[in-house]
């Protein structure tokens, strides 16, 4: 155990901390423009997540999709209970609006999977397809589910958004067609079908996928420098909620349905993530909850370095 530790320190946290660290003082010297934050964070959205993700779950087989719907069943229904719950408790608790709630839940109730999934699992875990499986699910979650919720019930607030522009489509219909949730999709009924992708495109797939965690820390970074960093009782609450909360309640799922052991360790610390990117994206486009989502992300982002080896802890521990 403390070999693996170990390898998660030096092979994952401190090389994110450094490019995070690297990012943001290259955006408070303005090296790198706000503007250009969100072009990385297109890369990684629509072209190297989806292409990643496509290319790790086409390797799977039907047997293996069957054999994960536990895993499915639980993201599902985890992910979105509490993310509803983090939308009605900071209404609660902090006296905010529907659309702030909305975005509060977008980024404390959301892991960052889609971004740092693999970044965090792979050095860890290997490149295998049950890592792949479980961003993959995960990430649909995130994308085709909690995210139209988030947006539905932000558009449909009241007129405290500070008057920023609402979306006039479908948030459900918009989110499918973004390649990160379709890409997914189409790999699964792939498999399904019995659908073989020949090897030799699988240069062409890693080419583009291989840019996915680099650039997403590093994008996460620009992203930090963005915004003035602060810390009260409302933060500290979106950071328990994080990496407390919701890796404890999925830990407690993944042991009651009798998970298996690796999954159940790579299901955890994906939820553990610090908040998703989009969520402060979506922030910083609407003017609402920007100050908290942001400083969320900083605090969730450093929390996370004592967070992940506890939960991989007492994930592998309890499992086992």
């Amino acid at each position: 155990m403390e070999n693996f530790m170990s390898k998660m320190l030096f092979a994952d946290l401190i090389p994110i901390l450094v490019i995070m660290a690297i990012a943001y003082i290259s955006g408070k010297k303005n090296v790198f423009q706000v503007g250009q934050s969100q072009v990385l964070n297109k890369l990684v959205l629509d072209y190297a997540l989806p292409a990643a993700l496509f290319l790790s779950i086409v390797k799977a087989d039907r047997k293996m999709l069957f054999e994960n719907a536990t895993l499915s069943i639980i993201s599902l229904v985890g992910l979105v209970a509490l993310f509803m719950l983090s939308y009605f408790t900071i209404q609660w608790f902090f006296k905010r609006t529907k659309p702030e709630g909305a975005v509060c839940a977008l980024v404390a109730g959301s892991p960052t999977i889609g971004f740092l999934g693999y970044a965090i699992l792979d050095p860890l875990y290997g490149t295998g397809i049950e890592t792949g499986l479980v961003v993959a699910i995960v990430a649909i979650v995130v994308n085709a589910v909690t995210i139209p919720i988030g947006l539905y019930l932000l558009n449909s607030g009241n007129d405290s958004t500070d008057g920023s522009t609402k979306s006039k489509g479908n948030p459900l219909l918009d989110s499918l067609k973004q390649p990160v949730v379709w890409a997914p999709i189409l790999a699964v009924i792939f498999v399904l079908l019995g659908i073989k992708v020949p090897t030799q495109m699988d240069p062409t797939f890693q080419l583009i996928a291989q840019a996915n965690s680099s650039v997403a820390v590093f994008a996460a970074g620009l992203t930090l420098a963005a915004y003035k960093f602060e810390l009260d009782w409302e933060i500290a609450y979106n950071t328990f909620f994080k990496l407390i909360l919701m890796p404890g309640i999925f830990l407690a799922a993944g042991l009651f349905f009798k998970l298996n052991g690796l999954t159940l360790q790579m299901l955890v610390l994906g939820v553990a993530l610090p908040p998703a990117f989009s969520g402060v994206i979506i922030s910083g486009q609407y003017n609402v909850y920007t100050r908290q989502a942001t400083s969320s992300l900083a605090v969730s982002v450093i929390g996370f370095i004592i967070a992940a080896p506890a939960w991989v802890y007492l994930a592998k521990t309890l499992s086992s």
